[in-house]
């Protein structure tokens, strides 16, 4: 029998234990029914094989970060907007 800790989670719990699963085919593909509670969110993920594990991630998208890893650098200099403030007070705690 086992017991679920109050601070831990049930996807957390489900992430750290191995379940077994049936392989089965789709067509001319092999597939894995994936239980619930091991469930990734969207419609869409990416496999990888490391060894002899694959390894499946949600292929939940990023769109901002997509967009400034594909931005080119600025060759601009940024104006020095300190030059026309005045010099700071030193504070004495």
């Amino acid at each position: 029998m086992t017991t679920r800790s109050s601070s831990t989670s049930p996807s957390s719990q489900a992430a750290s234990r191995r379940v077994p699963v049936r392989l089965f085919r789709n067509g001319s593909n092999q597939a894995v029914r994936i239980p619930r509670d091991l469930e990734l969110p969207g419609e869409e993920a990416t496999i990888r094989r490391e060894g002899n594990k694959l390894i499946i991630e949600s292929a939940h998208r990023h769109p901002l970060l997509d967009r400034l890893s594909s931005m080119k650098p600025l060759d601009e200099d940024f104006p020095d907007v300190d030059k026309t403030l005045r010099p700071l007070d030193d504070v004495k705690l």
